[in-house]
């Protein structure tokens, strides 16, 4: 048999009866298995979680501060005789102490090493998103947990949505027609590079101190990377299907509601989850401008009463709540676009609700329906 060529595979050794390989972990462009998936997935959140507890609960690991449980002697003079029973201080000022007082030969004082206040561990926070839900507001005039998320959620929602009312058809028209392109996103490259916040006092002066300005802050913050994502999700459309139709006279408006957006209707689907992501992170300064409310308000004052574990409970649940959101918007995406997923539950669905129609609703008998 005549040696093969380097690269080449022996097909006589081929058996495709062979159990096949089963994925790599580190494979390029390869999809893990089922089994990995959850695994990997499950490593994710798991890593910082062990991060966490071993910087929480493990005093070599960090646990730069040392509690005071019994100060020693106060009798004894010195630099550091102001150390007094639950304080938290440095391990260096408890040691120089402890020195004072065993050169005095005076009663030592006791301590356990322990994390800085704002350095909650996870079974503080864990308690406190339960309690946050359940503990009244400490000051008069403050909101409750619930109340301030579900401020934070409107201002998200009609930011965003005011953005995608205008942001997406300018995309598609940046993307679709030169014209746009050359009018519109010069402008739209300039804006996008000025921070967002740097329109509070603007917005303040226009909209006063409600929610609009809020509003208008999520509005700029994600409107101008808006038109800019669609518009070059747009371009990625094959301009073979554009020609194909062009051959068969469709004009320009049936391009774009025909060609165009259903073309590009999945990846636009994802481009604004990311975008929603996006507007989350400039929630915590839009609820800063004006009047403070929202998530942003609660954790100002949890940080003025020193609370930081509901200061963390705050700042997980807006992680929660928006990976929450993700997640839903994933899985409907599979069942809105059957032609990418292959999933026609939603359709088949559509038809059998179509063929349980009252009688009332469908052409009289005898009676033609119309073209």
């Amino acid at each position: 048999m005549s040696e093969l060529a380097e690269g080449e595979i022996d097909a006589s050794t081929f058996d495709p009866m062979e159990e096949p390989v089963r994925p790599r972990l580190l494979a390029v462009r390869q999809p893990l298995s089922s089994r990995a998936t959850l695994s990997v997935g499950v490593l994710a959140f798991a890593s910082p979680l062990l991060l966490w507890c071993a910087l929480s609960y493990l005093p070599f690991v960090w646990h730069p501060l040392v509690l005071v449980h019994d100060a020693g002697d106060k009798s004894v003079p010195g630099t550091y005789a102001y150390l007094a029973e639950d304080q938290l201080v440095e391990r260096e000022v408890f040691a120089a102490r402890n020195q004072e007082l065993a050169r005095a030969h005076a009663k030592l004082a006791q301590g356990e090493r322990s994390n800085p206040i704002y350095f909650q561990p996870p079974h503080a926070v864990a308690r406190a998103l339960y309690t946050a839900f359940t503990t009244p507001p400490e000051g008069i005039g403050d909101v409750w947990f619930h109340q301030s998320l579900l401020q934070s959620c409107k201002v998200i929602f009609w930011g965003f949505f005011w953005s995608a009312v205008f942001g997406i058809p300018l995309g598609i028209a940046c993307g679709t027609f030169a014209f746009f392109s050359r009018l519109f996103e010069p402008f739209v490259d300039f804006v996008r590079y000025m921070p967002a916040p740097v329109f509070g006092a603007l917005a303040v002066s226009i909209f006063g101190l409600a929610e609009e300005p809020k509003v208008a802050i999520i509005f700029i913050g994600t409107f101008f990377q808006m038109v800019l994502v669609v518009a070059n999700t747009t371009r990625t459309v094959d301009l073979s299907l554009l020609h194909a139709a062009q051959t068969l006279g469709a004009k320009n408006r049936q391009l774009v509601w025909h060609v165009v957006i259903p073309g590009i209707l999945p990846a636009l689907y994802r481009d604004v989850r990311i975008l929603i992501g996006w507007a989350w992170t400039y929630l915590v300064v839009a609820e800063l401008i004006g009047e403070k409310t929202g998530l942003s308000a609660f954790i100002y004052q949890q940080q003025r009463y020193r609370h930081f574990d509901n200061v963390y409970a705050a700042i997980v649940s807006i992680g929660l709540l928006g990976l929450g959101i993700d997640q839903l918007l994933a899985f409907s995406g599979r069942y809105f676009f059957p032609w990418e997923s292959g999933n026609l539950r939603l359709f088949r669905l559509a038809r059998s609700v179509r063929q349980v129609i009252p009688g009332g609703l469908r052409p009289a008998a005898g009676v033609a329906p119309t073209r």
